[in-house]
């Protein structure tokens, strides 16, 4: 056998590293993908395309929307249950929907019972449902 130097394996282990952290962030980037494409994330969005008071807070359109960071414990979502904190911002400001949706399981659908915007400067706003005592228009 032939010994191997000391950079070969050096190399070998910054090339794994690189390869592996790589791998770890692809897959980090596809269940942010996934969440996106969810059912309750979606009636979220579109109830908060829908509400006019919300959508002039954040000074939109145009609406723009992040990806959830998978990490922050706000954001949970089971077969019965999904609890997730969506990063938006426009123009103006920016904040979180704070949603909350559970899933008919006669008919496989989610239905969203609660969303709320939360600004960044604290400011918030009752988008699903929506209540027109809150809203002081």
């Amino acid at each position: 056998m032939m010994p191997v130097s000391t950079s070969a394996l050096q190399q070998m282990a910054i090339y794994l590293g690189i390869v592996s952290g790589g791998g770890c962030a692809v897959m980090y980037y596809l269940m942010q993908q996934n969440f996106a494409k969810s059912e309750y994330y979606k009636l979220a969005i579109e109830e908060l395309n829908k509400h006019d008071r919300a959508l002039d807070a954040l000074g939109a359109p145009p609406l723009q929307v992040r990806n959830i960071k998978l990490t922050d414990r706000s954001n949970r979502a089971d077969g019965i249950s999904a609890r997730i904190k969506i990063p938006v911002y426009g123009t103006k400001s920016a904040g979180y929907l704070h949603t909350y949706s559970v899933r008919d399981s006669v008919q496989k659908r989610w239905f969203l019972q609660e969303a709320v915007l939360q600004l960044l400067d604290g400011q918030q706003v009752s988008v699903y449902p929506s209540i027109k005592d809150e809203d002081n228009q």
